[in-house]
């Protein structure tokens, strides 16, 4: 990734290409790197200062359109037996390539309408847009009601299920709990309880005073009034 300013000299010729030499300083320490063209070879050659590191791409091992070799290709001109042979076998890669071929060009041609694709996009952002915002004032109304305060996770379809097993319930109806209000007021003694002691005994007030005997509890003094059948 280092960019070096090299100078260039030519230092002789391939048929009529020129051959250039580079001549540039290590940025790492005091030496220098020389390398030059090969035009033979289409490559390039290290001629002092640095090792080649080898990490070619093959054409072939890619599944790539290999450039036919000069001396392949001289054979082709020549030689109409190889021709032939060459030919068959090129249809024979064509044939095993045609389905691949066919599934790029129907995977390509999904995307050449660009306003189709963008209308696409853009309608799918939407609902998912609105889902989320609906989901999200339905987490706040729940939060809202039960006075919640932490963050609620998504609803899951296990949940559900499980949820909708459970039935809540209180032990006693509101009927139940009524009926026993009723059953409870109707056994209840009319009369106040008697203080401690035998009925009608006196008792002295704290600190000296006279003495008071309680009245007895009779329904007159209750407030009850009997009337006779005739009335």
């Amino acid at each position: 990734g280092v960019r070096y300013n090299a100078e260039k000299k030519k230092v002789g010729t391939y048929y009529t290409t020129p051959i250039y030499r580079f001549r540039m300083k290590c940025h790492l320490c005091v030496n220098y790197i020389e390398m030059q063209t090969d035009p033979a070879g289409c490559d390039y050659v290290i001629v002092s200062g640095a090792r080649r590191k080898e990490e070619r791409w093959d054409m072939g091992d890619n599944q790539q359109v290999v450039p036919t070799e000069r001396e392949e290709k001289e054979k082709l001109e020549t030689d109409a037996m190889f021709w032939l042979e060459h030919g068959v076998a090129d249809r024979a890669r064509l044939r095993r390539a045609v389905p691949t071929l066919a599934t790029l060009r129907e995977a390509q041609g999904a995307w050449k309408d660009d306003f189709a694709l963008n209308s696409r996009l853009r309608r799918r952002f939407r609902e998912e847009k609105k889902t989320l915002r609906e989901e999200e004032e339905e987490a706040a109304a729940l939060q809202a009601k039960a006075g919640l305060s932490i963050p609620l996770v998504p609803e899951a379809e296990e949940d559900r299920r499980l949820a909708a097993l459970l039935k809540y319930h209180s032990p006693d109806s509101y009927e139940e709990k009524q009926r026993m209000k009723r059953t409870e007021i109707s056994s209840r003694s009319w009369f106040p309880p008697a203080p401690p002691g035998r009925p009608g005994e006196a008792f002295r007030k704290p600190g000296g005073g006279r003495t008071l005997r309680a009245p007895p509890a009779t329904p007159a003094g209750l407030g009850i009034v009997r009337r006779r059948s005739a009335e």
